[in-house]
C-alpha cells in the first residue's frame, strides 16, 4: 500500500548439513512441500529456507510466498509489482552532474554473473561500511539491469527483477528489493544477495526501470547479546531475545537485508521463514540450496539467548509475526 509520507510500511508478506543434499529436513525429520500461493499479501517474497537450524537452503520444501504491501507517497507501484512502494529520486540531485552509465547490451547482461541468492559475483566491490546504518531506502528493478563497480565504471553483475526461490520444478520468483547503502547523483550503492557476503554494486537509478522507495524500519541483530531490535520511525523500538549461530557456524556479520518472506504450508518448525541476502560462511551448500541465512522461529524456547543454530537467526513466534510484516529490502545490521 502507499503512504502519504512516501515511506514504506509493513503489510502482509532449517538448517543444513555440510555439502549438497536433496533437501533439508525439519526437526521431525520430515520434508514439507512447497507451493506458490496466490498474491494475497503485498510484499514480494520467497525463498526456501532450510529445515533444521539456521541456514536457509533453497530446496523443494513446500512454502507459500508472502507478498507484503508497501507504502510511498510519490508514485504508486505498478499493479504487477508487489513490495515496497515506488519513488523515483533523480530529481533530488539539485543540479549536480550525473555520470552516465556505460552501455550494456542484452548480450552483455546475459554474460554477467547473476546477483541472486544462487549467484556468485566475484567482481563486485565489498561493502565499504559494513557496520554503518543504511540510508533507509530500497531499490527495485522492474527489468533485469546491470550493477556497476562504480558510477560510470564497468558492469559487474546482472540484477534480475525477480529472485529465484526454491529448486526446480518447485521454484518460484520473488520481486527483487535491495537496500540502498549510499547515494550519488543518479546512482545508488546497493547490497547484493549473491556470494561472497558483503557484495555491493552501483545501480543507475535515473533509469526509469528502477523504482526507489523509502522504508521506515531497520533490523539490528546483536550476536553478543542475543538480541534482535526492530526500529521503526514513529514507534518505540521492539526487542527480542534470540538464538544465533554456534561456534564454527556463526551467523555472518555486516549489512544484509530481508530478501523474501515465505510461509510453510505444512509447518513443522516455523510457519514463516524470512531469507536474508547473506550466506553461511561455513556451508557452501545446505540441503541442496546455496546456504542462504534466514530468520525463523523454533519449536522449543530453549534455543533463545544462546548460540544454538547453524547460522540462522532464531526468533520467538511473536517476533516472527512482527518481522513478517516489515517491507522486503529492509536493511538488517548484524553486529
Amino acid at each position: 500500500m502507499i503512504v502519504d509520507d512516501g515511506r514504506l510500511t509493513p503489510t502482509d508478506q532449517g538448517e543444513a548439513q555440510r555439502g549438497a543434499g536433496i533437501g533439508p529436513t525439519t526437526p521431525s525429520g520430515e520434508r514439507p512441500s512447497i507451493e506458490q500461493p496466490p498474491a494475497v499479501r503485498r510484499r514480494p517474497s520467497v525463498l526456501v529456507m532450510v529445515g533444521g537450524l539456521a541456514v536457509v537452503a533453497v530446496t523443494v520444501l513446500v512454502f507459500a510466498l508472502i507478498n507484503r504491501p508497501s507504502r510511498s507517497t510519490a508514485v504508486e507501484m505498478p499493479p504487477a509489482v508487489d513490495g515496497p512502494t515506488a519513488v523515483h529520486v533523480g530529481d533530488a540531485r539539485q543540479g549536480a552532474p550525473v555520470i552516465a552509465p556505460r552501455p550494456v547490451t542484452g548480450e552483455d547482461l546475459a554474460r554477467l554473473p547473476q546477483a541472486t541468492t544462487f549467484g556468485v559475483t566475484p567482481g563486485a566491490p565489498r561493502d565499504p561500511a559494513p557496520a554503518q546504518m543504511p540510508v533507509g531506502r530500497v531499490a527495485h528493478p522492474t527489468v533485469a539491469v546491470a550493477a556497476f563497480a562504480g558510477p560510470g565504471d564497468a558492469p559487474i553483475a546482472a540484477v534480475p527483477a525477480h529472485q529465484p526461490i526454491g529448486i526446480a520444478p518447485n521454484q518460484v520468483l520473488s520481486d527483487t528489493w535491495l537496500p540502498i547503502l549510499q547515494e550519488r547523483p543518479g546512482w545508488a550503492l546497493v547490497a547484493l544477495p549473491s556470494r561472497p557476503n558483503g557484495s555491493v554494486g552501483w545501480l543507475y537509478i535515473d533509469d526509469p526501470a528502477i523504482t526507489v522507495a523509502a522504508t521506515p524500519s531497520v533490523i539490528t541483530v546483536d550476536r553478543a547479546r542475543f538480541e534482535l531490535t526492530l526500529t521503526t520511525e514513529g514507534s518505540e523500538p521492539r526487542r527480542w531475545t534470540i538464538g544465533v549461530g554456534k561456534p564454527g557456524s556463526a551467523t555472518p556479520g555486516g549489512r544484509t537485508f530481508l530478501l523474501a518472506a515465505i510461509s510453510d504450508t505444512n509447518p513443522t518448525f516455523s510457519p514463516i521463514v524470512l531469507p536474508l541476502g547473506s550466506h553461511s560462511d561455513t556451508y557452501e551448500n545446505y540441503g541442496g540450496g546455496p546456504g542462504t541465512v534466514g530468520v525463523h522461529t523454533w519449536p522449543s524456547a530453549d534455543v533463545y539467548g544462546k548460540a544454538s543454530s547453524d547460522g540462522c537467526v532464531r526468533v520467538p513466534p511473536e517476533a516472527l509475526q512482527v518481522l513478517a510484516e516489515v517491507p522486503l529490502g529492509t536493511a538488517v545490521l548484524i553486529k
